[in-house]
């Protein structure tokens, strides 16, 4: 009972001070570049789940798009890459056996691709010439009765190493582990080796530190820090690599509630929680060195939020809407600088390739 006490004194201790913050927020200018993918004839996207950027410049998008199937289940992922300029270059993976559902895309150092999709419970490596060089996880068999979407009860059956349910994202360390978010059902941080064996997991259900509620993106910093959009509780989870909590890091700034809007649906109440609450993190990015800034989004008001590594707000740019510079579920970023982003939208099935004007 002590221990715990005191786990919860320390936690409260290390938030406190990231929840307070007295400057006002500056509104960074910015601009979206108009039509910047250039897809090819008959070639669309669906709801765009990922986006993610090599050391070439090279775009990568996760699309929900060449759906195939039934109305219910359908397949929905496509793997699609684009110059720096936006131009069409190639699909990868084509009709892969991982595909079933988009939900993210990461580049590692090496320019790698990685693909998670959380239909079928695996994330897929490629090699910069898109060939399959590592699977992990593991989907149902089609033979199998009762193969069917995952059921979410409450409490979850015990996760099984090696396996995910509903994966997220991932991210790696300077050694080339990676960290994979495993998601909407298991609730935990995975973590194997740069040969891809399994090393440990850590978090479960719930709201206290190290717990999850929907980990659902991603990322790492220079020192090897991971920080984990932990969506259902509305805040950033910081561990070191091998799962000590070190922070939590929520973002309150305010807005106009009367004149923001939803981006589908009624409008979340003033003091909403979860998902759908302000500043509740869907997607978060972290730009390269030497001086490291994150960004993160959420879907109400549909912003994106430029904070320090120690969570400090530093601006605020974006609302809901469909127009360019407005924001529809923005599910995945990339930052390649920092005045630089990719976001990938759900709702409005696109990607937007942002330039940010900071001094303005």
């Amino acid at each position: 009972m002590r221990r715990l006490v005191f786990a919860s004194m320390l936690f409260m201790m290390r938030s406190v001070a990231l929840f307070a913050q007295d400057r006002p927020v500056p509104v960074i200018p910015f601009e979206s570049v108009p039509h910047f993918l250039k897809m090819p004839p008959n070639v669309y996207l669906g709801e765009a789940a990922g986006v993610a950027v090599n050391s070439k410049g090279h775009v990568f998008v996760f699309s929900r798009g060449n759906s195939t199937g039934p109305a219910y289940g359908a397949s929905a992922a496509q793997l699609l890459e684009f110059a720096p300029d936006g131009t069409y270059l190639r699909e990868i993976g084509r009709n892969l056996y991982a595909w079933s559902f988009a939900h993210a895309v990461r580049i590692d150092k090496d320019d790698n691709i990685w693909a998670a999709d959380k239909g079928s419970d695996m994330v897929v490596k490629f090699d910069p010439q898109g060939r399959v060089a590592m699977v992990f996880g593991r989907k149902q068999e089609a033979s199998d009765e009762g193969t069917g979407p995952l059921k979410h009860a409450k409490p979850p059956l015990p996760p099984v190493d090696g396996m995910f349910r509903q994966v997220t994202d991932m991210t790696w360390d300077a050694a080339g582990n990676t960290y994979i978010s495993d998601g909407y059902i298991n609730s935990r941080v995975a973590k194997v080796d740069k040969n891809g064996k399994w090393l440990k997991s850590w978090g479960e259900p719930g709201s206290g530190p190290g717990q999850f509620n929907t980990p659902h993106s991603i990322a790492a910093d220079a020192r090897g820090n991971i920080y984990v959009a932990d969506r259902g509780n509305g805040r950033i989870q910081v561990f070191d690599g091998e799962g000590t909590f070190l922070r939590e890091i929520k973002i309150h700034v305010p807005f106009d509630y009367a004149k923001a809007t939803a981006a589908i649906g009624k409008k979340p109440v003033e003091d909403a929680t979860g998902t759908q609450a302000p500043g509740s993190p869907w997607a978060i990015c972290i730009t390269p060195g030497p001086h490291q800034v994150m960004y993160a989004s959420d879907a109400f008001p549909g912003r994106i939020y430029k904070l320090s590594l120690d969570g400090e707000v530093l601006g605020v740019l974006g609302e809901s809407g469909k127009e360019l510079k407005e924001f529809g579920w923005i599910h995945e970023m990339a930052c390649p600088s920092e005045n630089v982003l990719f976001v990938a939208e759900l709702l409005n099935w696109r990607v937007q390739k942002l330039i940010l004007h900071p001094q303005k």
